[in-house]
């Protein structure tokens, strides 16, 4: 199985043509492709409510075949490629991504997370998550990060590149901020639905400034 996240610009004066595309082209997509999911994302490296990058788009395409969105009025777009190596959870009812049989090998990881909020509990999680935010740039490791989004407010997630999957997990299980969300998620039950992923990055093509990479974490 082949996991693909196609991140773009375009141009302000765009930005139009983008929100049309990503309610127009979404079902050309899912004839070509096992799962798509076309996603806003937030500024930079931020994530949570209110932070939505209207110049910044993302499409997650699973499948054996090379689909490629239309990202109308690009201006820099870059490619992720990637191969499951674990996942947990549903997304809009499904569990898309199938990992592989090869064991998990050195090298760069990502991981995707993605929820549903529940409507009553969806304040208290972006309070608790905002420390989390101010956090993940200095976590040791750390490639780039940012938040994808299917609505303002209730189906949030992130995607985050590591250096190696101990990175990953120094900061899930040892940084404070994020270990206290982690257990505030099982004692307060915030999600409706949620899925977490962690893929082998097999290839990252054109401009990896669309996506806030940078060389030394």
């Amino acid at each position: 199985m082949t996991v693909r996240l196609h991140v773009w610009r375009v141009r302000p004066a765009a930005v139009p043509r983008a929100l049309w595309g990503m309610a127009a082209d979404r079902r050309r997509l899912r004839r070509d492709a096992t799962f798509v999911k076309l996603l806003g994302t937030g500024r930079g490296g931020e994530f949570g409510a209110g932070k939505a990058d209207l110049t910044r788009w993302a499409a997650l395409i699973v499948g054996d075949a090379t689909v490629t969105p239309p990202m109308r009025g690009v201006t820099a777009s870059c490619v992720i490629t990637l191969e499951p190596v674990a996942s947990r959870g549903t997304w809009a009812g499904q569990a898309p991504f199938v990992p592989g049989r090869a064991p998990q090998q050195d090298g760069m990881i990502a991981v995707l997370t993605r929820a549903r909020l529940k409507a009553r509990k969806a304040p208290a999680f972006w309070k608790a998550i905002d420390p989390v935010s101010r956090a993940l740039p200095q976590a040791e490791g750390m490639i780039c990060a940012f938040g994808i989004g299917e609505a303002p407010v209730g189906f949030q997630g992130t995607v985050s590149l590591w250096r190696g999957a101990a990175d990953v997990v120094r900061f899930a299980y040892r940084q404070p901020e994020h270990a206290a969300v982690v257990d505030r998620t099982t004692r307060e039950g915030w999600y409706a639905e949620e899925l977490f992923a962690r893929f082998r990055v097999l290839d990252v093509t054109g401009d990896r400034a669309v996506i806030g990479w940078r060389d030394s974490p």
